[in-house]
């Protein structure tokens, strides 16, 4: 992944310190509340959304469970459109990949629509190291880049900053990448997008070479997608004379009528529109049309050895829609940044372990970012188990469990958590293994219920500070069962 990411602290740290920041829990709060009712309304236009979502999910499991062939066919595709089909290993390899091919253009610049994949290959810092300067081109990449910051939401990367914040950043950064701000820049949302249109006018009409993503890939005819909102996309995908293309191996789908359960959805996932302003779609290269040279970069990075888990592999369905984020109670305190990886909120803390396939301390503490409450399992559009793939990876963590990559076994280091806790599971262990002792310690916790503290004390202080201890029952269920008649068939099941 992004080196960009390296050294970054564990969860539990980042998001210690992330959640005392004011401004940052404002800006989430008001951001993902916003998207969050927007989805909500606009799901809630399509009779079908249960079986879409359904349709999808079938639709990826197929793919992925037969993706060697269709990778085969996207290879084939492509080439006979004319493209040139790459294959990348890790993120090292597509990196020198993607710099061999814009040297051998004798370009220096590239254009970039917003790519997941690049960002996760950290490739605009490999570019820079090889003297070339990438200009990321969507308005969030833009403000993340000038700021030199790092994205934290897959759908708006700036998520995290607010407009006084962005014309801040456009005042002070924009002479130095090119055209300087516009004398007496507002934070009005028009001003600073006008700003950004002029900062990046030029770029677009001098830029030789473009690298993007892509949302989908058909197999059947090798043809790439990519949807978006700006229309930075349409100008990177066809006013530069080549065009490189990064993609996880995972975005491939059969057919076209597969892409098209795939165009409902991800919009009113995502945007909360009805379809996107703009979808550009591109099959090799074309005579006197778009880029003269187009090239494939079919990416794996860990997604291979994720594929084999089959649990976890469903994290291999995600189409990058961000719904998953905008519900989650974990993302709205701590932020995108408190998860280390490109890939932040619930599918970040299943991706990122899978796809890093490393015992790094900020790899171990993801799975146990989230309360487990189910909110993004219910909003993803291929209806990815979040909350099972979480626990699953809690258990590997904790067992020390292997994770293949690249050939080597690597071990998770496991959990071990507080004192405290790692005592009161024993006992509990214990206890449940001797129902007399758990019958007896339920009766008693319920006649000095009235003693209990509604707060624990001492270092436990910490964990009640928010909120109170449930309440212990009047009676135990047992005892309930008994005195309702319940025990009654139990006893009579028993006789017999």
């Amino acid at each position: 992944m992004s080196g960009t990411y390296l050294g970054m602290p564990a969860f539990p740290e980042a998001a210690r310190t992330a959640v005392r920041d004011a401004t940052l829990r404002g800006n989430l709060r008001h951001a993902t509340h916003t998207i969050r009712a927007k989805r909500a309304a606009a799901v809630a236009e399509v009779s079908d959304w249960a079986a879409l979502r359904e349709a999808g999910r079938r639709i990826k499991d197929h793919t992925l469970r037969h993706l060697d062939r269709y990778l085969e066919q996207v290879e084939a595709s492509v080439t006979a459109a004319g493209g040139i089909v790459h294959w990348a290993a890790d993120a090292d390899e597509a990196n020198r990949i993607v710099a061999r091919l814009v040297r051998e253009t004798g370009e220096s610049e590239v254009v970039k629509v917003k790519s997941m994949a690049t960002q996760e290959t950290g490739l605009n810092e490999a570019l820079a190291e090889e003297g070339i300067r990438a200009y990321e081109t969507d308005l969030a990449e833009l403000i993340v880049q000038l700021g030199r910051d790092r994205p934290s939401h897959i759908l708006v990367p700036a998520i995290h900053r607010n407009r006084g914040e962005i014309r801040d950043v456009f005042r002070a950064e924009m002479g130095a990448w090119g055209r300087p701000a516009p004398e007496g820049l507002t934070d009005t949302p028009a001003q600073l997008a006008e700003a950004a249109r002029l900062h990046l006018r030029e770029k677009f009409l001098r830029a030789k070479v473009g690298v993007s993503g892509a949302n989908f890939v058909v197999a059947e005819t090798g043809t790439l997608v990519v949807v978006e909102s700006e229309g930075n996309g349409r100008m990177c995908l066809t006013l530069p004379e080549t065009l490189i293309s990064v993609v996880g191996i995972e975005k491939v789908v059969p057919t076209w009528r597969d892409l098209e359960v795939f165009l409902q959805t991800l919009p009113r996932s995502s945007t909360a529109e009805r379809m996107n302003p703009y979808t550009s779609m591109w099959t090799g290269t074309t005579e006197g049309d778009g880029p003269r040279v187009f090239h494939l970069v079919l990416l794996d990075n860990g997604r291979t050895d994720t594929l084999a888990d089959e649990v976890g592999r469903q994290a291999l369905r995600c189409i990058r829609c961000s719904a998953c984020l905008n519900v989650c109670p974990v993302y709205e305190r701590a932020g995108g940044h408190a998860y280390g990886s490109v890939y932040p909120g619930p599918i970040g803390a299943i991706l990122s372990p899978q796809l890093r396939g490393t015992g790094s301390a900020v790899d171990a503490s993801l799975p146990y970012a989230s309360s487990l409450c189910g909110a993004c399992y219910e909003v993803c559009p291929v209806a990815i188990d979040i909350p099972e793939v979480l626990v699953h990876l809690r258990e590997r963590v904790v067992q020390g469990g292997p994770a293949v990559r690249g050939g080597n076994r690597v071990v998770l280091r496991p959990a071990r958590g507080h004192a405290a806790e790692r005592a009161a599971m024993r006992a509990a262990r214990w206890a449940f293994a001797r129902p007399g002792v758990l019958r007896t310690g339920q009766r008693l916790a319920s006649r000095t219920r009235r003693f209990h503290p509604r707060t624990l004390p001492g270092p436990g202080r910490a964990w009640s500070a928010t909120r109170d201890l449930p309440p212990v029952p009047a009676e135990p269920f047992r005892d309930w069962w008994r005195r309702t008649g319940g025990g009654a068939d139990e006893t009579k099941g028993a006789a017999r």
